[in-house]
Parts: structure tokens; sequence; C-alpha cells
């Protein structure tokens, strides 16, 4: 039967260390894509409520993938800019 040497143990330490590091890598993509979905459903969710309450002042902003993404990620400027350029252009 073979001994176990420090050895041996620290390279059992540092593929645990390896295998830990290479998870978290693997895992950081679907939680930006993760982050990505739930900000473009929010700024969508808030584009809908803007045009609801809006029709009353005659004004409304397209909901697509763009303008979601846009008011998610950039949130109340991102809307700001959306709604300035509706009235610019």
């Amino acid at each position: 039967m073979q001994q176990v040497t420090a050895i041996h143990i620290l390279a059992y330490i540092v593929s645990l260390i390896l295998l830990f590091l290479l998870g978290k890598l693997l895992l950081a993509p679907i939680d930006r894509l993760r982050k990505i979905l739930i900000n473009g459903i929010l700024g969508g969710v808030f584009l809908i409520l803007f045009n609801f309450i809006g029709q009353g002042f005659g004004v409304s902003l397209g909901v697509n993938l763009v303008t979601a993404l846009t008011v998610g990620f950039l949130g109340i400027p991102g809307f700001l800019v959306l709604l300035i350029l509706h009235f610019v252009l």
C-alpha cells in the first residue's frame, strides 16, 4: 500500500482549490445572463406601465428588446433618453 505524504495532501488541496475556481469561472457568465434577463424584463414592465399611464397624456414609447434593455440597464436616465429621443425624432 502506498504512503500518503505531505506532497499528496498538498496536491489534493490545490486540486480542490482549482476545481472551485473553475466552477466559479464557469458560473459567472450564467449570473451575468440572468442579470441581463431580469433587467430587460423589469425595463419592459416599466415601459408597459408608462404606456398605460401615458395614454391619458398622449405619450407612449415602443416596447421592444432594445428599449426594454435600455431602461433595464440605465434605469431612469435610460428612460429619459428614450423619452427625449421620442420627442426629438
